[in-house]
This record gives structure tokens, sequence and C-alpha cells, in this order.
């Protein structure tokens, strides 16, 4: 009998698993809260930017140092049975490293300096780098945004890059390499320094045929081409390879055989198919935590608009992996509840529940519409398909007779509505939607928000019984490079996670959902695309 470990990075903590790669049995876990946290507000005492999001990057390494240890001890498996490691990763959440491969904000020089910082994937800081890229492909007529959604994430790895570059030019100069964090994790693991194509693919303007984008590259920034040439460039290795083994230092240190091999870091949400076994195309799965990515598999390569982009075996090899996202859900949801009056919070402890539960019991017996309210879930900006991190949230039908739970239901049918936004982009460019998964925590314990979403999308929600589908399919990719299976489709039929309900849409709410999505569209046009600027001007205020 052999095992494989499965490292997830969250957002706000990370998750070792240890599986057997026969069944998926999950032999032990490991589970911990980041102990920086995520740095927003203010680093070190000094005030930080709205837009800012940060990590320190030893808190990624205390998840493994800790968790496969004590695993390895509670569980007294037989550390050469352990065939192999699979990461995966927030995305895109960037490190800068010296030539010892040591983050540059532990340089004491650099400690109060947040550009030294892990820029988690929720960072915003370069919106204005983003929109210098986006333009000057622009001006070239697209050629190179049409397979990242003809648009420019200020979350993505280049305009981080530009950002330390032109706000903190001498920790640029001390820079050896920029990475993936998941990057970085292998290659601590390894003692080696390669990229994923996962992470490259999606977030970095590679592409596998033709390399990194450098002509645009030197439209942009003199400088920028030469920083991704020396301090990005590196051997890559695909989703299913194998890395190499871990190094004899970390293996000592973790207790682990030198003969464990490591596979390639995969992004977290992508690693969730692998998880519940979504492998097809014209499948669309819903991983839904903080935020929600909407992930397809597809034969072909399209050029979708408002997506994040497609990248050929980011995820099963031979077919096309698509991403578009809500970067708004899980965390939009607790802003809410936090927002409840005293009497609901009291109400809640009074009947040991929740204060999630009571409003889940209150709004379900709201009927879809009844409240007259519509939201736009903008708290974070939008991802797809606007791609615009300046939008703000919006709610419209307040009223004197308005109750919590009636806002409560609204976002989240405002989230519903931005999947179905998502979901006929892809159907639009010749990617039929049959079936819709959902996985991870939320889904798994709010049956209300998956009958909302079926009757939205007017489509049959398949919920997957795990909150960690990311580190199950992380262990699948480091059983399949350790050999324990000879294939994908092998290891994720032996390893998936089970099904645990699903939802079919109710023909009356279908009909009401429609009409109710109308007026979320003309809502979502009006201030997304025709009055954008109202947003982005209330936004320059801050």
């Amino acid at each position: 009998m052999t095992y494989s470990i499965g490292v997830d990075f969250g957002t706000g903590s990370g998750r070792v698993f240890l599986v057997n790669t026969e069944n998926g049995e999950i032999i032990g876990q490991y589970i911990q809260t980041y102990t920086h946290g995520t740095i927003e507000g203010e680093l070190n005492g000094h005030k930080l930017p709205q837009s800012y999001s940060l990590q320190n990057a030893n808190d990624y390494m205390e998840v493994i140092e800790t968790g496969i240890p004590e695993i390895l001890e509670k569980t007294n498996i037989n550390a050469k049975d352990i065939v192999g490691i699979g990461i995966d990763f927030t995305s895109s959440t960037v490190i800068f490293v010296d030539d010892q491969m040591e983050p540059m904000h532990n340089n004491p020089k650099y400690y109060n300096n947040p550009h030294a910082y892990v820029k988690l994937w929720k960072h915003h800081g370069a919106q204005a780098e983003a929109d210098l890229l986006f333009n000057t492909a622009i001006e070239e007529k697209n050629r190179w945004l049409g397979y990242y959604g003809f648009n420019v994430s200020s979350e993505w790895m280049i305009p981080k890059i530009m950002e330390v570059n032109g706000k903190a030019p001498e920790v640029m100069a001390e820079t050896a390499d920029i990475m993936e964090a998941g990057d970085w994790i292998v290659n601590r693991l390894t003692g080696k320094n390669v990229r994923s194509n996962c992470g490259l693919g999606f977030k970095s303007f590679w592409e596998s045929s033709t390399g990194f984008h450098y002509d645009l590259f030197d439209k942009v920034d003199d400088n920028l081409s030469d920083i991704v040439r020396t301090k990005v460039d590196a051997p890559i290795v695909s989703i299913g390879e194998s890395v190499g083994t871990i190094s004899e230092e970390m293996a000592s240190k973790l207790g682990l055989s030198t003969e464990t091999v490591v596979s390639p870091f995969i992004i977290d949400a992508h690693s969730s198919l692998l998880g519940i076994g979504a492998e097809k195309d014209k499948e669309m799965t819903m991983v839904m935590g903080t935020s929600t990515c909407h992930l397809m598999l597809n034969k072909e390569q399209h050029k979708v608009p408002g997506i994040s982009g497609s990248v050929k075996g980011a995820i099963i090899p031979e077919l096309y992996a698509y991403e578009a996202g809500q970067t708004a859900v899980g965390d939009l949801f607790e802003y809410v509840a936090n927002q409840s009056p005293y009497e609901y919070v009291k109400a809640a402890e009074d009947r040991d529940i929740s204060i999630f539960e009571l409003l889940n019991e209150k709004a379900s017996q709201r009927y879809p519409g009844e409240s007259g309210l519509i939201a736009l879930d903008w708290h974070n900006g939008n991802r797809s398909v606007l791609s615009d991190s300046n939008l703000k949230g919006s709610l419209f039908g307040l009223s004197l007779q308005t109750k919590h739970e009636d806002i409560y239901r609204a976002y989240m049918e405002a989230t519903a509505f931005g999947t179905k936004m998502i979901m006929q982009q892809y159907q639009g460019w010749q990617m039929e939607v049959e079936r819709v998964f959902a996985c991870g925590g939320i889904p798994k314990k709010n049956h209300l928000l998956m009958e909302i979403y079926a009757n939205v999308l007017n489509k049959k929600i398949t919920v997957i019984d795990s909150e960690y589908a990311p580190a199950i399919g992380a262990a699948i990719l480091g059983a399949i490079c350790g050999g324990a299976h000879p294939d994908f489709t092998s290891a994720i039929q032996a390893m998936k996670e089970p099904v645990l309900y699903q939802v079919e849409p109710d023909h009356d709410q279908v009909l009401i959902y429609k009409k109710l999505f109308n007026a979320y569209k003309e809502l979502h046009d009006l201030l997304g695309y025709k009055k954008a600027r109202i947003m982005r001007n209330v936004s320059a205020l801050m």
C-alpha cells in the first residue's frame, strides 16, 4: 500500500493531507492558519494602501515543516511508502527571493518595505501597471490578449513585477528570482529552480508554443523583458510530470524518504477538478470559497472575452483548461453576516446556532423576487467578465421594510447571477455546459445557496462531499508523478471525492429568476460598461 501527500495553500491557511493512493482515503490531515495572516491595512505599524494584500512566505514553510512531521508521527506510516507530494496554491501569489531562495522580506533592511513581501492573489496595488499592459496591447490590436480573455488583471504576475520595479527598484535590484509562491514551495522541497506550466500559462503572458511575450514587454518598459528573462524564465515542468525527488536536507527535516517524488505546483482551484473527478469537456466546475473560480476543460482553444485565460495541459494533458472567476463570494456572505442586527445575533446565540444558519433559515422563507432587491457582487472588484478591480458593490431596491435576511439573500442571488454571466460567456464561444459541479465548504454547508444556483443557471448542480478538493487533487498529482497510477484517469477514478448531493432546478423559480437575472444584467451592463466611470470616480476619491 502506498500514500501521497497533498498540500493545499489557501488564502488564510495551509492544509497537509496524507492520502491512500488506492482508494483516496484520507489517512491524516493537518490544518494551520498562517501565523502572520493576510497583511492588509498596515505593515509593522506602517499604513498600507487600501488595495494592498500581502503575506509572509515563512508561514508557508511553517505549514509544511510542522504539518508533515506531525502527520507522520500520528499515523505511524512508513516514510518509504509515501511515493509523492503534490502542491496547490492560490494564484497569482508572487514571491521575490534572493540567490539563496530566501524571501526578500527576510532581509532586515526590507522588513518594513511592503514590496519585499509576498503579493497575494487579491493584491490590487498594480492596477496602473495592468492598465498600461492592457492599453499597450490594445494599440497592437489585441494580438497578445486573445487567450487571456482580452483583458489584463492586476492580480497577475507581470503587473506585480512592474509595480515592484517602479515603486521599489532597490528590492528588484537585489531580487534573484521571481515566481509563484507554489513554485517556491516546490523549489524549496527539491532544491531546484523550476516553474510550473499551470501558473505561468494563466498568470504570466506565457504560452507553451511561443514562450513569454517579450515583444509586448519591450513595448511596455525597456527593462521588463530583461527582468523576466533573468528572474522569471526557468526550466518549465508540466502538470503530470515530475520535478524530481525531495532533497536530502528537506527529507531529513520532514522525516520523508529521499525517494519521494515532487509534482510541479498547480493552481488551487484547478487542482479541485482532479479532486472531484471533473476531467471531461462540457463540465463547468465552481470552486467556491472566499472567491469562486469557474473552470472548464475543452479539446479546442477559443478566444473567450472576459475570462482569465486558457492553457493546454494545465490540469489534464491534451485538454485546454479555462478559468474565469468572481472575487467576492464567501467573504461577501461573511461581510453581510457580520452586519447582522443585534437581535439576530442574540437569537442565534440563544438557539446555539451560527448566524449563517439563522440567516439561511430566514432567507429560505422568502420567495425569489419577494424583497424587490437586486445586488451587484463587486465588493472586491469584478474578475469576470468585466475584468475591472475598481468596481464596487451595490444594492438596489431598499425600502424601510427591507429585512436583513432580504439583503443576505440578494447577495446570494447576485453571486449566482454573476456565475450565469460567466456560464453564458462560455456558451457564447462554442463551449456548451452540460454538467455543473460545485465543491468547497460553502456548497457543502449551504443547501439554500445551491438551490438558488440551480434555479438561476437552470442546471442540475452536483455538490461534492469535500471541503478539501484542492488538497485531494494535489495528492492525486503526487500519486501520478510517484508512479502509484499509470495515468490521470486511473488516479482520479481511484482517489476522487464522492458526491454529497444533487439539486435539480424548480421550473416555477427558474421562470422568476430569468426575470430577475434580466434586471441584474441591465444594472451589470450599465454600471460595468456604459457608466463604469461612476464607480471609477468614486474609487479615485479614496
